[in-house]
């Protein structure tokens, strides 16, 4: 996100289902920030959609940052006419970072299943998308970014490569519990934190993740 947000091209939502999500899921753990989240965003699915329409009046390209299980629905139509890219990241390194803040989550909570869900979704209905890996991405992000961009018929531009630390305008309000990392870098780099070791409790979790990991993992964008 931080990354297209750099493009000028390019208007940048970050994660505008969050609400719907918090009030429509059974969401089993607290999220942090959830009362002020819920105030602020659209709660029903139309209502983030009317959202979207409103900004694409005046921007010709949106760039929608989203986890894969805020969206909901088992079949959600409202994605097939968008140009989706499903970014993955191993979950041992996931679970490990997650856990920070929230403690224990669950296979629910990390988005993996329902990424390879919404994958097989969209190649049913002939729009497969583009599936990005960090690993592959930190190889040599220039190379990554513009042949990302390429396909998906976007200008690059080469401020996609950094930006300024501290954050973004488009951050959203749950950026404080979640942006550490990010707010404190200033382009691409492997963070400290991917080497902090995953919680043991969550070594059931991991298994379970590492199924639908390795679906998507057969598809993902080669950096060479």
């Amino acid at each position: 996100m931080y990354s297209f947000a750099q493009n000028p091209s390019i208007k940048v939502l970050d994660e505008p289902f969050y609400a719907h999500y918090l009030k429509m899921a059974d969401v089993k753990v607290a999220h942090p920030g959830s009362q002020e989240i819920l105030k602020a965003l659209p709660n029903t699915k139309q209502g983030v959609l009317d959202w979207v329409q409103s900004v694409s009046k005046t921007n010709d390209r949106i760039f929608i940052k989203g986890m894969a299980h805020h969206y909901l629905s088992s079949e959600p139509s409202h994605i097939l006419p968008w140009q989706n890219v499903i970014l993955i990241r191993h979950p041992e390194r996931l679970l490990a970072s997650f856990s920070k803040v929230i403690e224990n989550p669950t296979l629910d909570d990390i988005g993996i299943k329902k990424a390879a869900a919404l994958f097989a979704y969209l190649k049913n209905q002939g729009k497969t998308p583009l599936v990005i890996d960090s690993d592959e991405l930190l190889k040599n992000p220039a190379v990554y970014l513009e042949k990302i961009c390429k396909l998906l018929q976007l200008p690059f531009s080469s401020a996609m490569l950094s930006w300024q630390k501290g954050g973004i305008q488009e951050d959203g309000l749950w950026a404080q519990y979640w942006y550490g990392n990010v707010h404190h870098s200033t382009g691409f780099a492997v963070q400290k934190t991917s080497s902090q070791i995953m919680p043991d409790r969550l070594s059931a979790v991991l298994d379970e993740a590492l199924i639908y990991y390795n679906i998507l993992q057969n598809h993902i964008l080669k950096n060479n």
